[in-house]
């Protein structure tokens, strides 16, 4: 079973910041994959960001990058996602999501939290 709960969205200011903070509760936390999407009215859901152990292995999505970091110190502690330097068209909710290593589809999802960038 695991378990993800997202929080630290908000409204913000063109220009401003935000940090996400998704905890993990798993039997092996260390053997999956934590992701954050997001998704704006009326368009898919996309991938922002995903790590497994360290930021060696994260994966960034170009949209973002220069932007958003995300960061795990363990894998006992909750994965971040530091916004910077965030745009209107940054507002989406905001999940968190996890996948074990070896599969390819996120099958846990936390609940969303909502980011709104005001210009």
């Amino acid at each position: 079973q695991v378990q993800l709960q997202a929080s630290g969205g908000g409204l913000v200011q063109a220009g401003g910041s935000l940090r996400l903070s998704c905890a993990v509760s798993a039997r092996t936390v260390s053997s999956y994959v934590i992701g954050w999407f997001r998704q704006a009215p009326g368009k898919d859901r996309e991938v922002v960001a995903s790590i497994r152990w360290s930021p060696a292995n994260a994966y960034v999505a170009d949209s973002v990058k220069g932007r958003f970091t995300i960061s795990r110190d363990n894998a006992k502690k909750p994965v971040d996602l530091q916004m910077n330097s965030l745009k209107p068209e940054d507002t989406a909710t905001y999940y968190c999501a996890a996948k074990h290593h070896a599969v390819t589809t996120y099958d846990h999802w936390g609940q969303g939290t909502q980011v709104t960038v005001s210009s």
